[in-house]
């Protein structure tokens, strides 16, 4: 039987990107396998995968530029659409620790949701996690270097009061996103 859902986590691969905010999709997905009690992590379709139940969990380590390579070989293998893959990813946009669920749309400038789209379709669902973007001092946005600066340097300490109790939430709550209950998973999440 077929698995009902491919979940797949956005980072970089190694060890110098491990705990950067691009690789915030790669924590969520570790912890909510923790929780399930996956197996170990297997070498397959260009990044590691894991499953329980009826999910199979993806970590592409093809670097997030290419994500969606190593999503697209998960997805023939599993006999899988769109629709029933869900992506944990970084954004910007929305303040650190807020998360926001969603069906297709645009990539938003993400490059592993570029990957993705061009590789397997925009229909996918997307488990946006907020990491907030930086200011300059005048308190205007950041843009260019500067944000892949950010996006690619560890969170700082003081984003712990934020980001653990995140990363716990979605692992405790995972039942209700594999159910399909996408509303109530949200709402579950710490507020910040």
């Amino acid at each position: 039987m077929p698995p009902s859902h491919l979940i797949i986590g956005l980072g970089n691969p190694g060890e110098d990107y491990a705990r950067t905010r691009h690789n915030i999709g790669f924590l969520a997905v570790d912890a909510i396998a923790a929780r399930l009690r996956c197996p170990v992590w297997k070498k397959k379709f260009r990044g590691f995968v894991t499953n329980a139940d009826a999910c199979v969990f993806l970590k592409p380590h093809t670097f997030m530029n290419l994500s969606g390579e190593s999503a697209s070989e998960a997805l023939r293998f599993y006999g899988l659409a769109p629709e029933q893959v869900i992506v944990f990813h970084d954004d910007l946009d929305l303040l650190p620790g807020r998360i926001k669920i969603k069906q297709g749309g645009g990539s938003g400038g993400h490059n592993g949701l570029k990957s993705l789209d061009a590789h397997i379709g925009p229909n996918y669902w997307r488990v946006r996690l907020g990491i907030g973007r930086p200011l300059t001092e005048q308190g205007a946005p950041v843009k260019g270097d500067a944000v892949i600066n950010y996006v690619l340097n560890p969170f700082a300490k003081a984003d712990k009061t934020w980001l653990e109790p995140l990363i716990s939430t979605l692992a405790a709550e995972s039942d209700l996103l594999l159910a399909g209950n996408y509303t109530g998973y949200a709402a579950k999440m710490p507020k910040f």
